[in-house]
């Protein structure tokens, strides 16, 4: 697939494939949207328990009984 980037974006693809770890663009850019998506979903967990927190939907962690096995 052939892909058109600013040239910022292209000098980092370059870099990344300058380090021998990825074999081609499509994989640098593979990488890129898996990492995205990461940390979409960690700010969205973070989001959820902020709002968990200002709507008084948490308690003390005293207050939990843990099991650990």
């Amino acid at each position: 697939m052939s892909y058109t980037l600013p040239p910022d974006l292209e000098r980092l693809v370059r870099e990344e494939l300058a380090t021998g770890i990825y074999a081609s663009e499509d994989e640098v850019l593979m990488e890129a949207m898996r990492a995205l998506r990461e940390r979409d979903e960690a700010v969205a967990g973070i989001q959820e328990g902020l709002a968990d927190l200002e709507s008084a939907r948490v308690r003390p962690l005293n207050a939990v009984d843990i099991v650990l096995e």
